[in-house]
């Protein structure tokens, strides 16, 4: 467990040096991606460790450990300085914000649409029922379904 939590420290150090770098030289006075380079850290080291048979189950649950409490919260303070800059940027950064949360619901909603009619999982075990009956009254087995 220890090497796991290793690792993902190592990770998020290395990533964090990395973003404030990359902050930096584009002349922003924050880090810069050092959350998303420190995870796409861990999982090369994690794709590495595996290729190399050294991926154990102390360092998978030292890392599902720590990435179970650290990853719900950075997401959630990289959100509020989100939502703290769109504010402080002025009202053209909320119009854009506002067009892309409408262009995502505008989106889903024509997928939704063009995917035809959906089951719900009511009618879905409903139709496994029914199946399975007709199966049985015709003297043949019941067809096995996955779940």
């Amino acid at each position: 467990m220890i090497a796991g939590v290793a690792l993902l420290a190592i990770c998020t150090l290395i990533g964090q040096l990395l973003g404030e770098g990359l902050g930096v030289l584009l002349g922003v006075k924050a880090n810069v991606g050092g959350v998303g380079i420190a995870m796409i850290l861990l999982i090369a080291a994690r794709m590495w460790l595996k290729t190399r048979g050294r991926y154990n189950e102390g360092v998978s649950r030292g890392i599902g450990f720590w990435g179970a409490l650290y990853i719900p919260i950075v997401v959630a303070m990289a959100a509020q300085q989100d939502v703290v800059a769109a504010v402080e940027g002025g009202p053209i950064v909320l119009i854009a914000g506002v067009g892309a949360l409408l262009l995502c619901f505008s989106a889903v909603a024509i997928i939704s649409r063009m995917s035809g009619t959906p089951e719900t999982m009511d009618e879905i075990e409903a139709r496994e029922t029914r199946e399975a009956e007709m199966a049985i009254a015709a003297g043949s087995p019941a067809p096995i379904t996955l779940r």
